[in-house]
């Protein structure tokens, strides 16, 4: 802002010294054609300088509204891939996959009941108690009942809302070992060039170099980790809903 106001100053003085030269030494036959060079000049910059208020307000507008769609899609990608590997015990980079697994896939109800019993030790002679664990079946739930209900937006998971060329969002799945522990991990990303393609170059690339806790930190946006086990994603907990938070 202070920036900006320098400008404006240092455009006003400039302007009166520009007149005053033009009055001076400038002929009479001259200064009609000078006065309208000039005045060309001066809404050319005029519009520049609106455009450098403007433009990042409506950078950010813009960037909010197609960074929610984005995250929203993340979000569902990583619902379905933890329902997914609930039952398969692994991940996957597969969107087809995932969408079959919502079409078809079922969700397992248990129930764990505590017991315990008296057994005779034939090594020690005596009555021993014995607890166990019994896991018994209750149900089965629908996936795409529990997550989308009769919502159909998963059969797009992998598109990219609003892209120009069609791009997809990228993802991968892998087993990693954390202390000893083979871990399934997964990652699904967006470019922010992807969804910014459209915006001023200087503000797009202002963007990619964010690193605040109230922005999205990097040139992505994404949800899980190839390195980490996490299913986070990167972004800021304005784009989270209360029930998200």
């Amino acid at each position: 802002m202070i920036t900006l106001i320098l400008l404006i100053v240092g455009a006003c003085l400039l302007t009166v010294g520009i007149v005053w030269v033009i009055d001076k030494y400038i002929s009479k036959k001259l200064k009609p054609v000078i006065f309208i060079l000039f005045g060309l000049i001066s809404i050319f910059l005029g519009f520049k300088i609106y455009q450098s208020i403007t433009g990042p307000i409506e950078f950010n507008k813009v960037k909010k509204e197609r960074f929610s769609k984005v995250i929203a899609k993340l979000k569902d990608i990583r619902d379905v891939q933890e329902a997914y590997k609930r039952v398969n015990k692994k991940y996957t980079g597969d969107f087809t996959k995932l969408i079959n697994f919502v079409d078809t896939g079922k969700y397992v109800i248990t129930q764990q009941r505590d017991s315990s019993f008296m057994y005779f030790d034939e090594v020690y002679k005596i009555d021993q108690l014995k607890e166990v664990k019994t896991i018994d079946t209750l149900r089965f739930v629908s996936v795409k009942d529990s997550l989308f209900k009769s919502d159909t937006r998963y059969k797009n998971l992998a598109d990219v809302p609003g892209a120009a060329n069609g791009e997809k969002i990228q993802m991968k799945a892998d087993i990693i070992e954390k202390a000893g522990y083979k871990a399934p991990v997964f990652k699904a990303w967006v470019k922010k060039d992807v969804l910014l393609y459209d915006q001023q170059t200087s503000l797009r690339q202002k963007e990619n170099s964010e690193k605040s806790v109230e922005q999205v930190n990097g040139n992505e946006i994404s949800v899980g980790s190839l390195d980490e086990v996490s299913t986070s994603g990167n972004w800021p907990v304005v784009y989270d809903s209360k029930s998200d938070q």
